[in-house]
């Protein structure tokens, strides 16, 4: 009898002892899973997240813009310099090859600008030396696709229109430690609560695209500065009575090393081109 009560103990212990176990495991899984939810409201974090970028002063930025239509897919990269105090910025744009009917070929320079988009090595007929001066303002887009980059300090204003924001987790992007959010923004609310830089394409966007609804994820580092963004946008394009087609754009924006040097010089007026610019 006394043999028998104490397998039963013995049996009994092994059962807690591994209820405890894997009682532990299960609260280690799930840790892992919300990673620890940082204290504080997720739309105010990233309603805050440009401020965050100025606070910075500038970094270095990586672009990449994917455009769907019809079961074709085009990838269009950027990489260069940006000055969230001043919203300055210059990126080198290098188009894939085949896209437009080309070959590959150099990079077009872009300097961001408020209320401006300056271009070189455009092509279609510009001379070599000149700039191609573009007005975000009348862009449908804003400027949020037509550069073939968005620039990083709007893409970070787009977030100032979030709705409704998650938490997903933490996470790694470029061997920083940063936390996942994951949205959806307006644009309009965006264009009325963004810079003066921006409040003009942003609101331009929110009329031009098919929705004002913009779906995003986010990473933050611990400063509240962004560190990759990617965006979700929708446009119709469809012109002269032709059968409108939905183009779906995932564009990302990655930003790094800040305050990098941004050392970012304006054209002249006499280096912007002034003829005609054929349609590509």
């Amino acid at each position: 009898m006394a043999r028998r009560q104490q397998r039963y103990r013995r049996t009994v212990g092994m059962v807690v002892a591994g209820c405890l176990c894997l009682g532990a495991a299960g609260c280690a899984r799930s840790s892992a899973v919300t990673g620890g939810a940082p204290a504080g409201d997720p739309v105010r974090m990233l309603h805050r997240a440009a401020d965050a970028l100025v606070d910075a002063g500038s970094s270095r930025a990586r672009t990449s813009l994917e455009m769907a239509t019809g079961g074709t897919r085009v990838t269009i990269r950027g990489e260069g310099v940006y000055d969230y105090r001043k919203r300055l910025g210059r990126l080198e744009v290098l188009l894939p090859q085949g896209a437009a009917g080309t070959a590959a070929r150099r990079p077009i320079i872009e300097l961001l600008a408020p209320g401006a988009l300056f271009m070189k090595n455009r092509g279609a007929g510009v001379p070599a030396d000149k700039w191609v001066r573009v007005d975000t303002g009348t862009l449908s887009d804003g400027n949020l696709v037509t550069g073939g980059a968005t620039d990083p300090f709007a893409a970070a204003e787009v977030l100032r229109g979030t709705r409704e924001a998650t938490f997903v987790g933490r996470t790694e992007v470029a061997g920083t430690q940063v936390r996942h959010y994951r949205g959806t923004a307006d644009l309009a609310e965006a264009a009325r609560d963004a810079s003066d830089a921006n409040r003009g394409p942003l609101a331009a966007a929110a009329k031009g695209f098919a929705t004002t609804e913009v779906p995003f994820d986010v990473y933050l580092d611990g400063e509240g500065r962004i560190r990759k963004v990617r965006h979700r946008f929708s446009f119709v394009n469809g012109e002269n009575g032709e059968r409108a087609e939905p183009v779906a754009v995932a564009s990302t924006t990655l930003l790094y090393a800040f305050g990098a040097p941004a050392d970012v010089r304006l054209p002249a007026r006499e280096d912007i081109y002034a003829g005609r610019i054929a349609a590509e």
